[in-house]
């Protein structure tokens, strides 16, 4: 490239001529003391003439009067044959005279050289009523939306905010203007027009790269003579992005680039400098014209910005041939001819490398700046009476470059590119009007993640009402195609502009680097705009993936206000939790939210403790942490405490509890456990318990299923068991009971509620838990039978060391349940053992105990596909039993409790008592 400011280049023969006549007249004759006089002479000449010179200097010469110097010319022409010979004179002549027939043949005003666009044909207007119809109405609701969202100001609003800019002080804006030309001849209207903006510019950079009209373009800068005004030529083409690759060394505060078909109203830089110096539109970028990409067609795909007749292809505004002005600032997807920003901003249009360097560098800087800025995009809107105001003052000339892409291969690529941009997380005007919300959004970093993730992506892509979509890294990392390969689906899905399987394309942004920095920073980018666009419930991905790759997932899924949930899952568990697909879309954000809590009494079993341990340490726990807590009365062996002492847990904390005086199970048990929040959840289990490798998934499901969804209402679960009962417990003859065949006019395994609390595996809900502790505080005794609460017909009321005889008391006054299990032969997620202990070998404990009636088979296998249907049931299928196992209705166990009216509080017998969920204190009653 060349800088070139006004220069005029001289041919220096007539210096060569003067050394080489010199040269031979040293030569000619052969007497050097011809020479010698000859500078004697003109040293005397110059003595002379200097005398005069200072002479006619003293102050006492009048110079008002002309002085007479015709003397020094005719003693100068009779010398001048001694010191310059006549050829040498003559030729010197020649070339003057020549060099004044140059010099006035060239124009002394920019008007002599400027050209002119020619501009003969009348604006383009539609008489197409329906496409009228359907551009105005697009329009109407764009600027509705952006009105009620952000704001959308009229030119004088906008005049009207302060600006940081100081137009008519000191505080003014240095503006460097870009001028990009190859073809036409607007050159003279543009730089006309800038100079007597009123606002003034610091540099106008005249461009031409490539142009058959460098010259002209050139000439017509030196005329105009102006030290601001630069021209910047080059024979290579930059195509568009070399006007911003040159506005990257600007020293202004604000860049103006403007294409050779916009002529700019002399307000324009006045306007442009004070709107951008508004806090609200200071991170954006300005402009005349813009586009608002398509919107979502009703098949789900998106048409092409060029699609006649659609009023889903988008907006060209303003665009005057659907009679369509903006007289309110808008935000588009992208600005075309002219761009005003702060010279900071330009940078971010080359932090991806763009998806040709062909077209659209228009779209590629909005989308940058969207992405890595948080930048909009905005056409000033115009008052229609004063062309000043306009940005492109002959729109003519900016309607032709618009209907000049109309060429299929470049509709094609543009098409392409703004697809591309939408798939990888720019947030289009359609996706701020019409946020989507699907259930989960899947990341792979490598074929392999695809792989692993597969069979949940599948199956969620499977189950009716359920959205989901993958995103693959793209680039070297995870091509599309080879992504598509390993679902099974056609390598087409990769073309097509419906939101299925999306490219993010990480390699053009990190490259060849073996920083983390550009992986991190291209998906954290591009996830973070895409969850705003889908709002997915969940963001999942493979726990083992790259740990760079986690941060920036990490930080997009809590840069949504919606609350989208990350969830990473080991690879080997990816096939344990194809129910997830099953949980309400309303409840999966809360997938993350509940912790379960171990809690194990143990004493002076061993070796049940030792298999209790390897039942949980085989458990899935699906990359959760799970705390486990060791609750040892002050009794505990010698062989307990190594075998706790050397146990690795690797899901979560491990916590040692030694009583220092012995309390017995009641308190071993009741005291093991106490909520910190109200997504704490307790699992008591005694040490000749053992559990199921899917004990944890039943937990969560069930909790998913029934606690965590906001629109299902079941206060009356307190807890979930693990376990299934073969025996009627509460009554005195203990009969076998059997749930299987029980319900088998509904489902032979529906999970069922029961009024009755497991101790052999359950888990315990805070709220409850917290009102058992205030309740069993406020009503146990020493003795049994002096306990207020006499159940009929139960023979609990007979209990005297058992913690679950209060808890029992409460859920019958309260109307609280259990959720159970109902699996074939009584199989469950937890087994007893019935070893001797505390309890089991009592001497007060007179009952007989047949391990065959408590030990169960544990479960093995999924147990989804035994479910009804294959999943949980609805809430409000699933059936109620009361403490004697006979079919109740939630209401009825209510009402049985407040007839009893053994409570706290003395309520009548449509009332039960309402407690303080924080603390567990009644309040007060209420109707149920």
């Amino acid at each position: 490239m060349g800088l070139v400011r006004n220069l005029d280049m001289r041919s220096g023969d007539s210096l060569e001529g003067l050394l080489s006549d010199k040269t031979k007249m040293r030569q000619q004759k052969g007497g050097s003391s011809r020479v010698v006089t000859l500078l004697t002479c003109l040293q005397f000449m110059f003595a002379v003439y200097a005398t005069f010179l200072l002479y006619y200097m003293s102050p006492s010469i009048d110079l008002r009067s002309k002085p007479d110097f015709s003397w020094t010319k005719r003693i100068a022409h009779q010398w001048k044959q001694f010191i310059i010979p006549p050829h040498v004179v003559s030729r010197y002549n020649q070339e003057a005279n020549s060099v004044v027939r140059a010099e006035s043949t060239q124009p002394r005003s920019p008007s002599e050289v400027c050209e002119h666009e020619k501009i003969d044909f009348v604006q383009k207007k539609s008489n197409d009523a329906v496409m009228i119809k359907l551009k105005t109405e697009l329009y109407q609701e764009v600027l509705d939306f952006q009105s009620k969202s952000f704001g959308a100001e009229t030119l004088s609003q906008l005049m009207a905010m302060k600006s940081k800019w100081d137009l008519h002080g000191p505080n003014k804006p240095k503006i460097t203007v870009i001028l990009n030309h190859f073809k036409r001849k607007t050159l003279c209207a543009q730089l006309d027009s800038l100079l007597g903006q009123t606002l003034p510019f610091h540099h106008v950079w005249v461009l031409s790269f490539g142009s058959p009209n460098e010259n002209s373009l050139k000439r017509i800068v030196h005329r105009y003579n102006d030290s601001r005004i630069s021209f910047i030529s080059s024979s290579y083409d930059f195509k568009y992005y070399g006007r911003f690759q040159l506005a990257l060394q600007t020293e202004a505060d604000l860049v103006y680039i403007v294409d050779d078909d916009m002529i700019p109203g002399k307000k324009m830089l006045q306007m442009l400098a004070h709107v951008a110096g508004t806090d609200k539109y200071k991170n954006s970028v300005l402009g005349s014209i813009g586009r608002i990409l398509p919107f979502r067609q009703k098949d789900s795909s998106f048409p092409s910005y060029r699609k006649f007749r659609s009023k889903e292809a988008g907006l060209y505004l303003p665009d005057p041939a659907y009679n369509i002005t903006v007289n309110r600032i808008v935000q588009v997807d992208f600005l075309s001819s002219s761009w005003f920003m702060s010279a900071e901003l330009v940078k971010t249009l080359f932090i991806e490398t763009p998806f040709t360097f062909m077209t659209g560098e228009d779209l590629h800087l909005s989308y940058q700046l969207q992405k890595y800025r948080n930048a909009a995009s905005f056409v000033l809107p115009v008052d229609p009476k004063d062309k000043d105001t306009w940005g492109d003052s002959e729109h003519r000339l900016a309607y032709v470059s618009e209907t000049t892409v109309i060429f299929k291969d470049v509709v094609q690529v543009r098409d392409d590119q703004w697809w591309r941009a939408l798939s990888t997380g720019y947030v289009t005007q359609w996706a701020a009007m019409y946020p989507q919300k699907i259930d989960v959004l899947f990341y792979a970093h490598s074929v392999d993640e695809v792989k692993a993730l597969a069979p949940l992506l599948l199956k969620f892509s499977s189950t009716v009402g359920k959205k989901a979509y993958i995103v693959v890294s793209g680039g070297n990392f995870c091509p599309c195609e080879d992504a598509a390969a390993a679902l099974k689906w056609p390598k087409t899905v990769c073309k097509e502009k419906r939101f299925k399987i999306m490219d993010l394309g990480v390699g053009a942004l990190s490259g060849n680097s073996n920083s983390e920095v550009p992986v991190v920073q291209a998906v954290y980018a591009s996830m973070k705009g895409l969850i705003k666009i889908h709002n997915p419930s969940l963001v999942i991905t493979v726990a083992d993936t790259d740990s760079n790759v986690k941060k920036a997932l990490k930080m997009a899924t809590e840069a949504n206000t919606n609350s989208s949930t990350l969830v990473l899952l080991p690879k080997s568990s990816v096939s344990k939790v194809l129910w997830m697909a099953d949980i309400r879309s309303t409840a999966l954000p809360n997938w993350n939210r509940m912790k379960i809590y171990v809690n194990i009494i143990t004493q002076t079993r061993a070796n049940s403790l030792a298999r209790l341990l390897k039942s949980l340490s085989d458990a899935y726990y699906i990359g959760e942490e799970v705390p486990i807590t060791f609750n040892m009365d002050s009794k505990v062996d010698e062989a307990t405490l190594k075998l706790v002492n050397s146990f690795n847990w690797p899901h979560g904390p491990k916590i040692l509890r030694r009583r220092i005086i012995q309390g017995g199970l009641i308190r071993a048990v009741s005291e093991s456990w106490y909520p910190s929040s109200d997504d704490d959840f307790g699992l008591l289990l005694e040490d000749d318990i053992e559990v199921s490798p899917y004990y944890y998934l039943w937990i969560k499901y069930a909790l998913l299923s029934y606690h965590y969804d906001p629109e299902i209402s079941l206060p009356e679960l307190s807890s979930i068991s693990l376990y299934t009962p073969r025996l009627v417990e509460v009554v005195k003859e203990r009969p076998k009971w059997n749930a299987t065949d029980f319900f088998k006019h509904i489902h032979p395994n529906t999970p069922y509620l029961h009024q009755l609390p497991c101790s052999w595996g359950a888990v315990f809900f805070p709220k409850q838990w917290r009102e058992f502790y205030v309740y069993m505080n406020m009503r146990f005794t020493e003795d049994a039978k002096q306990n207020p609460v006499q159940i009929p017909r139960s023979r609990t009321n007979g209990w005297q060391a058992s913690w679950k005889k209060f808890l029992i008391d409460m859920m019958y006054l309260r109307g609280y349940v259990t959720l159970y299990p109902n699996f074939p032969n009584q199989t469950s997620f937890s087994t007893n053992h019935m070893e001797p202990g505390a309890h089991i070998a009592a001497k007060e404990n007179v009952i007989k105990h047949n391990k065959a009636d408590f030990e169960v088979p544990l479960l093995k296998q999924d147990f989804k596909n035994f479910l009804p249907n294959g999943k949980m049931p609805a809430a409000t299928r699933l059936p109620s039993l009361n403490l004697f196992n006979q079919p109740v209705s939630l209401k009825g166990l209510k009402a049985a409790g407040a007839k009893l009216g053994q409570d706290i509080l003395k309520c009548n017998q449509t009332e039960i008592v309402i407690v303080n969920h924080e603390t567990g204190v009644p309040l007060h009653c209420t109707r149920f």
